[in-house]
């Protein structure tokens, strides 16, 4: 018997008897080369580019750490993950490579001076966009470079060692002096944990409601608190060529922003007492505002912990919150309290509010305007112009209005159910003002906001657009958009007049690109990437978006993906593997949408399932499921009845077409998809097997609201008993494939919900295995665990799916 389950990768179950209740210790295992090839191909770099459409920074990353780098010594304190030895999170994607493009010459830069091996984050462009700050982690502390693009040089400029537990914090003040926070005292001198604790640990609440969600990695002990107090304290500082300046005293930053002007800080600092219930960013705390050196010039307010937050997901803190510098202002502070109490359901004709306050911060708040919903966000423009986003979530309802700040005036723009993809606009384009603030940018002599939609979601497929949008009629003009065969998005409007444009470009067999395009002159765009294709192997399948109905008329659609040399009338129906993620809707005509391209180019993640149309099957991926509101009822009031018509559409389908064997159907997801596999095998038996990652199958568990079920287990215990699987764990026979990182850190997703359904299946004879991989967080990361995972798939499939008879 193994007695360190972390030591080992445990397997329950086995190949070799479907009745074993053996424990199968075995090494890592690799998949199928043709599947292990497209899993570490290296991706192509990611892109970065200055304002003047210049230079452009590549980044380079490896494709995944080893599972050794994931068993690194870990914290798990206040909701974070912190490596012990260095003041930063223990679990980061790291850049290996910088390079830089000079766009007018066509010349490609090196990068000198990177140290090796590198472990790069956090870039920072400076204000003029000649300089680009970012971080390298070591296992010693993190640092501060800066490239120079004159010399394409990087050089460390950072004397103390910078604490990014909290955040990077990093901040330009000016072109040449950055803000940041360093560690305050050496990491080997964190406390050290008694053998003989100073007492029990206790918890109280005297009669205050305080739901709360079901976040992981929380504070669990007076020991925490003293390490998290160790970890998260920060000075903070200013550096000008090298040289380190204290500003103010050590604290614990949750937020450093800077005034348009640079002249303020607006500062956010936890206090105690710490939280049990919530994380490090819902712990009490306190806003200020002080000057440059660190000087208070006022304290605006002392927040409580957010654990006293009501339930329902439209419902707020009794106090003030969303503070924010106003962008086109020099130093003007804006936040929001509601004006309901806090409770969505309270009759008033507003329920929140944004005040104002200006330096130099010694009057009385003013109040801007109030919102008839709850307030999201407000972007501004200029002293006429500024656009406020409210909303309900449990409405699923988005509005924005035109607010002019020197009338007060608001006006509606437009209101849209925030599933409606066919009627989303897009975002305002802009552009930076004289405070190198971003603020929208009007165009036509400011009668009309230049509107970038990166999805375009149409009936003909996602088409992204520019658009104009006309502040008068409302109305929404495209005046550009992808043309159809191909997925081209705008990624930056380089000049809103000219409409000179940066868009990345695809299709189905050209790998994403970047271009300069120019709306007015009409001149051939011109590249400026050229990266390979990464997945030569998978030139020859095929991709078409499908589109059925299912049995109550709801459309429904999906990726249909067929092998290389697919002949329908010489191979017939294949094995077929359905991966799919539900979603609730309060509109079936919303949920009937199309969504997504066809003409994407096939970029493969470690969780991907076409890895599969190399092995013979037929992949239908992102397979529509909604779960819609019916006949006044939530949606997920029909959860399971829905979940099976979606499902039996999705397999007739593909049987109709002649693609998909009915007796050779497999279906999978990852977290809340595999909640929908783990109920659809629970339900029906219209699959072969199942595989179901990281999911959360006893409702129970997060007694206070999952995924967008806002209602708590006290109010309908029997919607949550019928939506967990576990509660049918006995009816479920087709076989299921468990997989569970131990370290999951997703709230709801603890890896006990795939120990207990394990047990549950095979103390009721089910056919199920459970691979638990070490070290493992919600998504995998860990090279040698991925490629197992892989490989597991791969032999599930292939025993309970392809060698069905």
């Amino acid at each position: 018997m193994i007695k360190n389950l972390y030591a080992f990768l445990l397997i329950a179950g086995t190949f070799n008897s479907l009745n074993a209740a053996a424990q199968d210790a075995i090494s890592y295992q690799n998949p199928p080369k043709e599947i292990a090839d497209l899993l570490l191909a290296k991706p192509t770099p990611a892109v970065s580019m200055d304002g003047k459409a210049e230079w452009i920074l590549f980044s380079e990353r490896n494709s995944y750490p080893s599972v050794e780098e994931l068993a690194m010594p870990e914290y798990r304190i206040a909701g974070l993950r912190l490596n012990p030895n260095n003041y930063a999170p223990s679990r980061q994607n790291y850049i290996n490579n910088f390079s830089l493009k000079n766009i007018k010459t066509n010349q490609t830069f090196q990068v000198t001076g990177l140290p090796a091996p590198l472990f790069a984050g956090n870039i920072s462009w400076n204000p003029s966009e000649t300089k680009i700050a970012f971080t390298q982690t070591t296992q010693k502390g993190v640092d501060l470079y800066v490239i120079d693009l004159t010399t394409k040089k990087a050089v460390k400029t950072n004397k103390a060692f910078l604490n990014v537990v909290l955040g990077s914090g990093l901040t330009w003040l000016n072109d040449q002096t950055l803000i940041y926070r360093t560690a305050t005292q050496p990491a080997a001198a964190a406390p050290k944990k008694p053998l003989m604790p100073k007492g029990p640990t206790i918890q109280q609440n005297l009669g205050k409601a305080a739901p709360s969600a079901t976040y992981q990695d929380l504070i669990k002990s007076p020991f925490d608190e003293q390490l998290f107090e160790f970890f998260a304290t920060a000075q903070l500082v200013k550096n000008t060529a090298g040289v380190e300046t204290p500003i103010g005293k050590p604290a614990i930053y949750t937020r450093v922003e800077l005034s348009p002007d640079k002249n303020y800080m607006l500062t956010a600092t936890i206090r105690k007492p710490f939280s049990y219930l919530v994380s490090a960013f819902g712990f009490p705390s306190t806003i200020t505002i002080t000057d440059q050196n660190g000087k208070t010039i006022k304290t605006i307010v002392e927040l409580p912990s957010s654990e006293g937050t009501p339930s329902g997901y439209d419902n707020t803190q009794n106090v003030a919150r969303s503070f924010d510098w106003r962008d086109d202002e020099p130093a003007t502070l804006i936040w929001v309290k509601p004006l309901d109490s806090g409770l969505i359901k309270k009759s008033v004709p507003f329920h929140d509010a944004v005040y104002a306050l200006s330096a130099p911060f010694a009057g009385t708040e003013k109040e801007l305007f109030k919102t008839q919903t709850r307030y999201r966000g407000v972007q501004w423009g200029d002293a006429h112009l500024a656009l406020i986003m409210e909303g309900l979530r449990s409405k699923q309802t988005n509005k924005v209005s035109r607010y002019n700040p020197a009338t007060g005036v608001v006006e509606e723009l437009y209101t849209r159910n925030q599933t409606d993809a066919y009627g989303n606009p897009g975002s305002p384009v802009t552009v930076k003002n004289k405070y190198g603030r971003q603020v929208i940018k009007t165009v036509d002599n400011g009668t009309k906001l230049l509107m970038n939609n990166p999805v375009g979601s149409s009936e003909k497929g996602d088409l992204p657009f520019l658009a104009k949008f006309d502040l008068a009629t409302k109305k929404n003009e495209i005046i550009w958009r992808s043309a159809e065969g191909t997925f081209e998005y705008v990624s930056d409007v380089i000049n809103p007049d000219k409409l000179v444009l940066l868009t990345r470009r695809e299709s189905q067999k050209m790998v994403p690109n970047y271009f300069i395009k120019n709306l007015v002159l009409r001149i051939a765009d011109q590249p400026v990437t050229d990266f390979a294709n990464p997945y030569p192997s998978l030139d020859g399948i095929t991709k078409e978006k499908i589109s059925y109905k299912r049995a109550d008329g709801v459309d429904l659609t999906g990726d249909l993906y067929l092998p290389k040399g697919y002949n329908k009338a010489k191979d017939g129906p294949l094995p077929t593997l359905i991966w799919a993620y539900p979603r609730e809707f309060n509109s079936a005509a919303d949920a009937a949408q199309i969504r997504g391209s066809k003409d994407k180019f096939t970029n493969i993640s470690w969780g991907s399932p076409i890895y599969w149309v190399t092995r013979g099957y037929a992949i239908l991926d992102n397979a529509e499921m909604p779960i819609v509101a019916k006949d006044g009822k939530k949606p997920n009031d029909t959860f399971i009845e829905q979940l099976k018509l979606n499902a039996e559409a999705a397999i007739n389908k593909l049987a109709d077409l002649g693609v998909g064997d009915k007796k050779r159907m497999a279906v999978g997801g990852h977290s809340y998809g595999a909640f929908m596999t783990a109920n659809l095998l629970a339900h029906t038996d219209l699959f072969a097997a199942g595989i179901a990652r990281s999911g959360a199958y006893n409702r129970t568990l997060t007694p206070f609201g999952f995924q967008n079920e806002e209602r708590t287990y006290w109010q309908v215990p029997q919607l949550y008993y019928e939506m967990s699987p576990f509660s049918y764990a006995d009816k479920i026979k087709t076989p299921l494939l468990l997989i569970h990182g131990d370290s999951d850190d997703n709230p709801g997703t603890f890896p006990i919900n795939s120990e207990r359904l394990f047990n549950a299946i095979k103390g009721a004879g089910g056919t199920t295995r459970f691979v638990f991989l070490p070290y493992e967080a919600h998504g995998y990361r860990g090279k040698e665990n991925i490629l197992h995972t892989l490989w597991e798939e791969d032999q599930w499939l292939e025993k309970y799916v392809k060698g069905k008879k």
